[in-house]
């Protein structure tokens, strides 16, 4: 994010700027879908949760 935002701040092109958004993005994603897969495999959260918190943050 740091990185984002000194190619913001030093006007770089913004196709660059827009790349990086978006690896971050998927990055971000992956993460996300990473920590619901962990949730599921360790079976401490009611699927009702599970389901709700991809409707809400997905």
């Amino acid at each position: 994010m740091r990185g984002l935002q000194k190619l913001i701040d030093s006007d770089a092109d913004c196709e660059k700027i827009a790349q990086q958004l978006a690896a971050a993005r998927k990055a971000l994603d992956k993460s996300f879908f990473s920590m619901v897969g962990c949730m599921i495999e360790q079976g401490d959260q009611p699927p009702e949760h599970v389901a709700e918190m991809l409707t809400k943050f997905a």
